[in-house]
């Protein structure tokens, strides 16, 4: 039979690492409408998304067991700015916003980067990637909306805000990760720290750990909250990376992202389907502009080639 072209394999695997990618903040409503703390679906879905990556980290390591040793610490980091305050801060977003505008919000995340790099390490942007900036601050303010029907609240703005710097500082880490280190090993690893420190501190009372193991709200049913844990852990975690990761080889880190912006739109149009939530006209204007400024700046980064098969870069597509 004959083999699809890479090209084409790795732009429908980029596409349905998207599309699952997209799940998680419908998945989490429910649960966090039926009570459940954001920082307990946090737990669970990357809690068992790493267990169930660990056999698939372990193969990828290859018995270079010095590897881990040498990047515990990088991936601990990892796992706690990149994975835990990320994905808390987008999940209590999402109890106060439409979960397509938490998401615009947690992709300004991008220039957050630019930002940084410039003022911590002199980098200063070229004009390109400047001009994806301003367009994308351009579309936050619509996005926000403050003087129309859609002014959100204050409160799901700062978390959104906050899984901005989560996204940023999870795109800065894993760029200067160890190439040697394979993605799945980086994203198993770190989505177990972040989950060991947040049930800690839930436990020690720093965090409010809820869950309520009673039928939800789903898509209109009501059904058992068994069904958005699976969706969370097996769809919008487990599928999703490890789709992200197949498009990676096959596309290129650069091309893969790219590709990785429909989350917006899958999300966007997943909330509507499943919660009957949509953003008002000028939000969902805002959000194309932000979406239109991320890939800006990717356009102005360097170059990538496809990693080979024996290789897996250690750059990830995204954080949900």
């Amino acid at each position: 039979m004959r083999q699809p072209p890479r090209g084409s394999a790795g732009l429908l695997l980029a596409v349905l690492s998207a599309l699952t990618f997209a799940t998680s903040g419908t998945f989490a409503r429910s649960l966090i409408d039926a009570g459940w703390s954001a920082e307990a679906a946090v737990i669970v879905r990357v809690g068992f998304a790493a267990l169930v990556l660990t056999v698939p980290a372990v193969l990828a390591l290859r018995g270079r067991w010095s590897t881990l040793r040498r990047n515990v610490a990088s991936i601990g980091t990892f796992g706690l700015l990149g994975v835990a305050l990320a994905q808390v801060c987008f999940f209590n977003a999402v109890r106060y916003l439409p979960v397509g505008v938490a998401l615009m919000l947690e992709y300004l995340g991008v220039v957050v980067v630019v930002g940084w790099m410039w003022l911590a390490h002199g980098q200063r942007p070229r004009r390109l990637t400047v001009a994806g900036s301003i367009v994308a601050l351009a579309g936050l303010g619509l996005v926000l909306d403050l003087a129309g029907a859609g002014r959100l609240d204050p409160a799901g703005v700062l978390w959104g805000l906050g899984a901005a710097i989560g996204l940023a500082g999870y795109f800065v880490l894993a760029g200067r990760m160890d190439a040697n280190l394979p993605s799945v090993v980086l994203a198993s690893g770190g989505m177990a720290v972040g989950a060991g420190v947040l049930l800690l501190l839930g436990l020690v009372g720093a965090l409010p750990l809820r869950v309520h193991l009673d039928t939800v709200d789903f898509a209109g049913y009501r059904t058992s909250w068994l069904v958005p844990v699976a969706g969370l852990v097996l769809v919008a975690a487990v599928l999703a990376y490890l789709t992200g990761v197949a498009a990676t080889r096959l596309l290129g880190a650069r091309l893969a992202s790219f590709v990785g912006l429909t989350e917006v739109m899958f999300a966007v149009l997943i909330a509507w389907l499943v919660l009957n939530e949509l953003p008002t006209v000028v939000q969902l204007v805002g959000g194309v502009l932000i979406v239109a400024g991320v890939a800006l700046v990717r356009l102005d980064e360097p170059q990538e080639t496809p990693a080979v098969d024996n290789v897996q870069a250690p750059v990830l597509v995204t954080s949900r």
